[in-house]
């Protein structure tokens, strides 16, 4: 072989060596804080008790789900360790829990936190930290706000653009109607309260008699009631958590009061707030669903029912079928579990909040037929519609067409 042969055969070797160290390089498993070849640690933090304890349930169905998902091999053969803490609806103690889970715990991001209040106050400290605050459990608008929040998505429709749909709603069935407004006093009930009002548009001023907004610390609503009452209000916009969606719901009954009443979905959980408050005193009640209701008939031969069916007997046979709060938590957890899925092996910060901004046309096993997910790096809502529904006898019945749930929709 002539030297030049030579000397060309050696670097032809070298640079097959170069090109196969290059791709043992782009192939390396690129991991955070939080994540490893076994394990991906997720922090939640829920109100397991204090004037929201009801919405403790979704924390549990989610523990449940990541137990199944783990029983079946983990997510791209990583098991989760789920790690939640209790923060009483308290935003204070929403902060110490986050420190917490990212200083202390160091999970790989913190998911389904609950609570309007409790994550604005977290909110800018997981933006500071480069830490996922991922597919919060709140309707606020201001969860969808890559520009200057790119570290923060939410997950349900926005309160806004339900309070639109209610709105919408009312100047159809009673376009001359009084309107009692009660709502809790923070920036997920007055979110809620924008909503109706920008729904209403120039007949806010004349249709609303009475807004009224409520503490959290109080223990009943009942002089609230009483009061709307008093203004011959025909329209009751019930904005309240489960403990005062129910309070009102009976208050109203016993006062014999009858107005057309719409009850936000947060509140309207069967198992939670209807039960508890009497189905003969919530007959007729409005609110909107995006997730099917397990005891709706329509859906006992669904797929994606029969699979909820089969996760609540096997790893939360505890959890109350007619609870939405047990729906809500299932598919939430689904949706994480998709994305970390997406992630491959590269479990950074950074490519979590890439792939949750990647949701093409996604469905959870319950979401209303014609219902998919699809965010953006410019769109960080979720899911973006809903329908109507009316509590008939000892369920929830749809009614009307499907509506758009974007503020402006």
């Amino acid at each position: 072989m002539s030297f030049v042969a030579r000397r060309m055969a050696a670097l032809s070797t070298a640079i097959i060596i170069i090109a196969v160290g290059a791709g043992s390089a782009l192939a390396q498993k690129k991991y955070d804080t939080g994540a490893s070849d076994t394990e991906i640690k997720i922090g939640n933090i829920m109100p397991y008790s204090g004037p929201a304890s009801a919405y403790g349930t979704s924390g549990r169905a989610q523990a449940a789900y990541f137990r199944k998902i783990n029983a079946e091999g983990g997510i791209n053969g990583r098991k989760i360790t789920f790690i939640s803490y209790d923060d009483s609806y308290s935003p204070p103690k929403t902060v110490e829990q986050a420190r917490k889970l990212v200083e202390g715990d160091e999970v790989l991001l913190i998911f389904a936190a609950l609570g309007t209040a409790s994550n604005g106050a977290i909110q800018k400290y997981m933006n500071a930290k480069k830490v996922p605050q991922l597919f919060i459990q709140t309707g606020a608008t201001k969860w969808n706000d890559p520009q200057n929040f790119p570290w923060t998505m939410g997950w349900q429709p926005s309160y806004q653009s339900e309070g639109r749909i209610y709105a919408k709603h009312i100047l159809k069935e009673k376009p001359g109607g009084r309107i009692a407004v009660l709502y809790q006093n923070d920036d997920y009930g007055k979110d809620y309260l924008k909503g109706l009002k920008d729904g209403l548009g120039d007949k806010a001023a004349s249709m609303i008699v009475i807004e009224d907004a409520y503490e959290v610390a109080e223990p009943t609503i009942d002089t609230h009631i009483v009061k709307m009452k008093s203004m011959n209000a025909d329209v009751f916009v019930n904005i309240a958590t489960p403990k005062f969606a129910a309070q009102a719901i009976k208050k109203a009954a016993e006062i014999g009061w009858r107005p057309l009443h719409i009850l936000n979905s947060v509140g309207s959980s069967l198992g939670a707030v209807i039960q508890p408050a009497g189905l003969e005193n919530a007959q007729g009640i409005i609110s909107v669903a995006y997730l099917m209701d397990p005891l709706d008939p329509q859906w006992k031969d669904d797929p994606g029912m029969k699979a909820f069916d089969q996760y609540l007997s096997k790893y939360f046979p505890e959890g109350n079928r007619a609870d939405s709060l047990v729906v809500t938590g299932y598919n939430a957890a689904q949706t994480l579990v998709q994305v970390l899925k997406q992630c491959g092996d590269d479990l950074t910060r950074a490519n979590v909040m890439k792939q949750a901004a990647n949701l093409k046309a996604f469905r959870t096993n319950n979401l209303l037929p014609g219902i998919t997910m699809n965010t953006s790096p410019i769109d960080f809502a979720p899911i973006k519609q809903m329908r109507l529904r009316r509590l008939t006898g000892e369920r929830w019945e749809l009614f009307g067409p499907m509506l758009s749930a974007e503020v402006g929709g």
